[in-house]
C-alpha cells in the first residue's frame, strides 16, 4: 500500500500494528484485522513528523515521504547504559565554575548542540534555536553588561538586589572576580520564537540534555542565571545579543573545559514524593 505521503512494503509488513499503536496522533489505522495499516483521511495534515512509526517498525516496512528507515541511525543496544550506569552518570554531573583558559573547538561545540537538539519538544515543534557566544572577549564584554544591569538593580530595586546579593557580586566583579560568567570561554543560549507555545520548557529540556552530554566530551557547564535574567530584561544586553525578530531567550549555560576533576558524589536529600 502506498500514498504520496506514506509507503508500506507488503513483503516486509508483518501486520503487528505497532506503528499504528505508537503514532502519537493516531493517523495510522487498521480497516480490518490482519490488514496493513492505512493512513486515515486527512492524516498527512495531522502528522507531527516525529518519525515514531519508522523508528518503531521492527521490519523497516514503513517509510514516509520525508523519512525512510535507511535515513535513521540503527539503535545499538551495546551502547546504551544500564540502570546503574545511568544513575551514576546523572549523579556525577556537577556545575563547573572553574574553566581552563582555552577555547573549545567549534566542531566539538556543534557536536554537543546536535546531541542536545535530540531533546523532546512539544508536539515535535523542534522550535529550539541556539546562539553561541564563542569569542571569549565578547563573553567578557557581555558579562560587563550584566554587571551594569546589577548596578541598575541595586539603585532601582534594592530589595531584590539584596536578595540576590548583587552588591557583593558587583564588588567582586570590579575587583576582577567574575562570579557572573565564571571566566568561561563560551556561553550557549537556547532560544525560540515567541509563537512556539512550549518554547520555555523545550529550551530548558534541550539545555538539560546539553549538560548531561557535555562531560562525556570532556566539557563542563553551568547555568548562567545572572546572564539569563539580564539577557531577558536589560535592553543594552538584549540589543547586543541581537536575536532574530520574534525570537526570545529562554536559558543560557556556560561552557568550557573544566580546570579540575571531581572525585566524589555528595549525597542528596531523599526525593520529596507525594503519592495519590
Amino acid at each position: 500500500m502506498s500514498t504520496a505521503f506514506v509507503t508500506i512494503d507488503p513483503d516486509l509488513c508483518n501486520k503487528d500494528g505497532i506503528c499504528a499503536a505508537e503514532c502519537p496522533v493516531k493517523i495510522l489505522g487498521f480497516p480490518k484485522k490482519g490488514e496493513m495499516p492505512a493512513l486515515v483521511p486527512g492524516g498527512e495534515a495531522l502528522c507531527i513528523r516525529c518519525g515514531h512509526c519508522v523508528s518503531v517498525c521492527p521490519t523497516a516496512a514503513i517509510r514516509l515521504n520525508f523519512l525512510a528507515p535507511e535515513d535513521c541511525i540503527p539503535v545499538d543496544r551495546e551502547l546504551l547504559p544500564g540502570e546503574k550506569a545511568t544513575k551514576h552518570l546523572l549523579a556525577t554531573r556537577r556545575s563547573i565554575r572553574n574553566y581552563k583558559k582555552e577555547s573549545v573547538d567549534k566542531a566539538r561545540l556543534e557536536e554537543l548542540l546536535q546531541t542536545a537538539s535530540c531533546a523532546p519538544t512539544g508536539h515535535n515543534s523542534r522550535c529550539v534555536q541556539w546562539q553561541v557566544i564563542y569569542d571569549t572577549d565578547e563573553v567578557r564584554r557581555l558579562t560587563a553588561m550584566v554587571a551594569d544591569w546589577m548596578r541598575y538593580m541595586i539603585k532601582e530595586q534594592p530589595a531584590m538586589a539584596k536578595a540576590f546579593h548583587l552588591e557583593e557580586t558587583v564588588a567582586g566583579f570590579d575587583l576582577g572576580l567574575d562570579v557572573i560568567c565564571r571566566d568561561a570561554p563560551h556561553i550557549v543560549i537556547a532560544c525560540a520564537h515567541k509563537a512556539a507555545p512550549t518554547a520555555a520548557i523545550d529550551c530548558a529540556t534541550a539545555l538539560a540534555y546539553l549538560e548531561v552530554a557535555a562531560p562525556s566530551m570532556g566539557l563542563g557547564t553551568c547555568w548562567a542565571g545572572f546572564f539569563n535574567i539580564a539577557a531577558t530584561f536589560w535592553p543594552p544586553l538584549k540589543e547586543a545579543l541581537a536575536l532574530p525578530k520574534g525570537v526570545n531567550n529562554h536559558g543560557a549555560v556556560l561552557v568550557g573545559t573544566p580546570r579540575f576533576r571531581y572525585h566524589r558524589i555528595p549525597p542528596r536529600e531523599a526525593a520529596a514524593i507525594t503519592w495519590k
